[in-house]
């Protein structure tokens, strides 16, 4: 298995909260239903702020 930081833990951590609340929404605006998903929003947006993840998969 893939070893995320702390910093991507956490971002991941937030979008399945929010996803759970019914808070999360796609780029697009939509609403975020699947679980993988809130995970890959997460790691997105732990990507932007500079934290350790491996690159996007192709």
């Amino acid at each position: 298995m893939a070893k995320y930081s702390k910093k991507a833990g956490e971002k991941v951590e937030q979008a399945l909260h929010e996803q759970k609340e019914g808070k999360l929404k796609s780029g697009s605006g939509k609403k975020v239903t699947s679980k993988k998903q809130a995970i890959a929003i997460g790691l997105s947006e732990a990507r932007k702020e500079g934290a350790k993840v491996p690159k996007k998969k192709d």
